[in-house]
């Protein structure tokens, strides 16, 4: 067991809490316009965003920065 992380907004979630988390907050539409990505914009669904997200690194680190400037507000 990994001892527990105060300061670590990500720590215990899942990219598809994330992902769910921020398309119920802002919907694709609204991501898609604030961050540039394909899966976000043509023909947006979990499934692909996750596919998409899992191999692309700073695409993930864009949506943990929205996701963790998101729950701070």
């Amino acid at each position: 067991m990994y001892p527990p992380q105060p300061n670590n907004p990500l720590h215990g979630q899942t990219l598809e809490s994330i992902v769910l988390y921020l398309v119920d907050f802002y919907g694709f539409e609204k991501l898609g316009t604030m961050i540039r990505i394909k899966c976000f914009n043509e023909d947006p669904n979990v499934s692909s965003s996750l596919k998409f997200l899992r191999k692309t690194p700073w695409a993930r680190k864009k949506v943990e920065d929205l996701y963790v400037e998101s729950i701070s507000t």
